[in-house]
């Protein structure tokens, strides 16, 4: 069965919910049912070994969990006797004997329905008289990996979440990423590291913040699988939506790995990996979300530990948080003497500039900087997200940058990078496809500069796109046409995005005109400074200051001067900027050309009107 039909054939269970529940709470049944299943579809070929092996161990004293385990093949296992066909046998006590059956799961796979309160949902269900109905449709389904695969599960998954949080009005982007970003953060993630990832018996650690459905985890599971099936992927993660938390559990769960990795609630206010480090970090934090409710525990981080905790380089403004994810995953950064780490983070245009030089946010960027801890930001494509249409670009960041990357920071834009969907999703209406995300891993992974070829023929429609990488020579124009060249990937030392912000200072004068004076202390026979005329200028980093104030300055306001006591040294990255090419306006003879032509077919169809 393909994933749109067993997302159908899942949802045709709305039918039976139709009138008994309200549309925004057929989640609440069908996505614990689905998790049901599919662990009951994967116990089902061992469960008589394992309930032989539970009760010879029970008979004989010994504690049963590590023998039925072995026996299950899992990491999980179930001692009731009852499964999902057997419950159809009993129409009567349905409620009872599924509860029975859930009660016989080992603790994490009841911690995952207890989060989907689910004991509730069957109460519901038999007083609504639905509860048989719906078990025994799911009871109908096989999902077990063989014939579902764990990559297909996380699709309906996905897809069933999207539909749920529709009906309810939800932003189902904040349970979820897009598939094709994941499978971009995954290759930057990864792509420079083949040749230790491909060693036989590899182990790495990987870890998300927001880890969602845990399709990030997942994915680069897959990644790691296909280039080494000999390598294991350790995977760990935070997730504070419950029922988002129950998914990711329950995928981890099938997948073997140790489900203690993965914990629930709030991970910038109550961090569930606190003192732990990781190789590779994936994230995908909401987009301009304020962080009012835990600002308590933060703040008090922040100034209570400073650099020995989390946020000590600075704090966002409380209406953005997502920047506070960034610095929470460099304190998860393995030591560079231990390997280091290296992340992906998808930011929306925000944490690029906001915030003068001394905020909170331009001291995260000057950490950032200043340590060479940013690899390369990629502009993504804008309706690439679920819940919103704006620009975001993946930031990516290592404390082990081989020797060619030091000092230095790639700027990619990938905005162009789409493909047009089919049906839009939400506010998803681009997709990248293969290639786009192959092109802009190689500009990464090479570390080029490269410029993108927009040819367009003697009628102005384009007919060819090139990526022209330094060094090559652009496509030639066809015959009337042209070949237009914006920049594509761009390399910066990291000071070029420094700046010193200095305070210019103009005389205070008298009714008279005359300068002000200083009478004591200091100040006692100086120009006293004039706080209506004060002003500010931005300095480059790489420029110097009493330059710039000569060039700049002082022929405009000969009697200015620098309070050097106020210069604040800030950082920004104005994106954008570095990629703006300039086209000039059409020579005005072809705009008089064209309005003549115009006019001229205007008065000929009035004459022929009045004819």
């Amino acid at each position: 069965m393909n994933q749109q039909a067993l997302s159908a054939f899942i949802w045709s269970v709305a039918d039976l919910l139709r009138g008994d529940y309200k549309q925004a709470d057929y989640g609440k049944v069908i996505l614990p049912f689905t998790v049901l299943r599919r662990i009951d579809c994967v116990l089902e070929p061992t469960k008589q070994a394992v309930l032989a092996e539970h009760a010879a161990k029970t008979a004989a004293g010994v504690n049963p969990e590590p023998f039925i385990l072995r026996k299950a093949g899992q990491t999980f296992y179930n001692t009731s006797r009852l499964d999902m066909r057997l419950l159809m046998g009993d129409q009567d006590n349905i409620a009872a004997n599924l509860s029975a059956y859930i009660q016989g799961f080992s603790p994490d796979v009841r911690d995952i329905f207890e989060s989907f309160e689910f004991a509730a949902q069957i109460d519901r269900l038999a007083k609504a008289k639905l509860l048989y109905q719906v078990t025994e449709k799911f009871a109908r389904i096989d999902l077990h990996p063989d014939k579902v695969t764990n990559h297909q599960m996380g699709l309906v998954f996905e897809e069933l979440i999207r539909k749920f949080s529709e009906l309810s009005n939800e932003t189902a982007g904040e349970h979820f990423t897009p598939r094709e970003v994941i499978r971009l953060m995954v290759n930057l993630l990864f792509v420079e590291d083949d040749a230790i990832l491909s060693k036989p018996g590899v182990v790495r650690t990987i870890y998300d913040p927001t880890a969602g459905t845990g399709g990030m985890l997942s994915i680069a599971e897959e990644y790691l699988a296909e280039h080494n099936e000999h390598a294991r992927l350790v995977m760990n993660g935070q997730e504070l939506n419950p029922e988002s938390y129950a998914i990711c559990k329950a995928d981890m769960l099938i997948k073997g790995q140790d489900v203690s990795n993965i914990v629930f609630g709030n991970t910038l206010s109550d961090d569930g990996h606190a003192g732990e480090k990781f190789d590779y970090m994936l994230s995908n934090p909401p987009f301009g979300v304020e962080w009012k409710k835990v600002e308590k525990d933060i703040r008090a981080e922040h100034e209570q530990k400073g650099f020995n905790g989390r946020f000590g380089p600075g704090l966002p403004r409380v209406s953005d948080g997502s920047l506070l994810f960034l610095l929470h995953l460099i304190a998860k950064m393995r030591p560079a003497v231990d390997g280091g780490s290296r992340f992906a983070i998808v930011l929306n245009g925000s944490p690029l500039f906001t915030g003068g030089a001394g905020s909170g946010e331009s001291e995260i960027r000057r950490y950032v900087l200043e340590n060479d801890l940013l690899e390369a930001i990629i502009a993504m494509p804008t309706d690439m997200f679920y819940n919103t249409g704006i620009a975001t670009y993946v930031w990516v960041l290592s404390n082990r940058k081989p020797a060619h990357r030091k000092g230095k920071t790639q700027l990619i834009d990938g905005s162009s990078f789409w493909q047009k969907m089919r049906k839009s999703l939400g506010s998803k209406r681009k997709e990248m496809g293969e290639a786009d995300i192959a092109t802009v891993t190689r500009l990464f992974g090479g570390f080029i500069e490269a410029r993108i070829a927009t040819v367009v023929d003697a009628s102005g429609k384009e007919v060819e796109r090139r990526v022209v990488v330094e060094g090559e020579e652009p496509p030639v124009a066809p015959e009337g046409g042209k070949v237009k060249l914006a920049p594509l990937s761009r390399i910066f030392p990291n000071e070029a995005f420094g700046y010193r912000t200095i305070t210019v200072e103009r005389p205070l004068r008298d009714e008279k005109g005359k300068v002000v004076l200083g009478v004591r202390g200091k100040a006692k026979g100086q120009p006293q400074a004039d706080s209506a005329l004060r002003d500010t200028e931005n300095v480059p980093l790489g420029e110097e200051v009493e330059e710039y104030f000569g060039r700049e300055v002082l022929p405009h306001a000969p009697d200015a001067w620098i309070d050097y006591e106020k210069t604040k040294v800030g950082y920004e990255i104005p994106f954008n900027r570095h990629f703006y090419v300039f086209e000039p306006p059409r020579p005005l003879e072809e705009i008089d050309a064209d309005l003549k032509q115009v006019t001229g077919r205007i008065l000929t169809m009035i004459g022929e009107l009045s004819a």
